[in-house]
């Protein structure tokens, strides 16, 4: 990984002082993929906190069992009770059967490319181009994702490098992070998720306070 970091820093000497400042991120991958998704889902527009809780409470009502066939076997009513909205319960519910159906053959995802896998993934309502992306960074723990859309990787970036432009920022400088956008991504989400991004206008700001 070290090497890894290595090369993103040598090829982006900014990202590089603030990867010094944070120490060493890595990719996890998940074994259970299906559990992963289901988490995805319940977590979309929810803080980190609300969703954790709401995931929690998924579990214990499934008695730790969760699969799609104890997922569609639940009521609408039970899963509305623990918090989950009638909107994410369809969600699940077609992503439960369309595994169940072999639609969506999970055991291959690891096989495919980036963009096969996102094509895939699309096929369940409620699963868009962002949550297939936060798929391929932290289940299947894929080095190399730029999620464009992304409001945290935006701030990030714009806090970084003094940009305007989020997206615009992350495309341009996205460029020098292949093959390892994912790993530069982790960089700017802590940012955000320490604190940085609202404490100080800039990384420069930052630099400059405490070095």
């Amino acid at each position: 990984m070290q090497e890894k970091l290595d090369d993103l820093s040598q090829s982006d000497p900014m990202l590089g002082k603030f990867i010094e400042i944070i120490g060493p991120l890595e990719l996890k991958k998940q074994n259970d993929l299906y559990l992963s998704l289901v988490k995805s889902i319940i977590g979309q527009q929810l803080s980190v906190k609300a969703a954790a809780t709401i995931f929690s409470r998924f579990v214990v009502l499934t008695n730790s069992l969760v699969s799609p066939e104890i997922v569609l076997m639940l009521s609408d009513e039970a899963l509305r009770g623990i918090g989950i909205s009638y909107q994410k319960i369809r969600y699940i519910k077609d992503l439960s059967q369309k595994v169940l159906e072999k639609e969506i053959e999970l055991e291959t995802l690891n096989a495919l490319s980036n963009d096969e896998v996102i094509s895939t993934l699309t096929k369940v309502k409620g699963i868009g181009t962002w949550t297939a992306e936060m798929f391929l960074i932290f289940s299947l723990g894929r080095e190399d994702v730029l999620s464009l859309a992304d409001v945290g990787l935006q701030r990030g970036v714009k806090w970084l490098y003094n940009a305007d432009d989020g997206k615009k920022a992350l495309i341009e400088k996205g460029e020098h992070w292949s093959p390892y956008r994912s790993l530069a991504s982790l960089y700017l989400w802590e940012a955000v998720n320490l604190g940085f991004v609202m404490k100080y206008k800039s990384f420069n700001e930052y630099h400059f306070i405490n070095h």
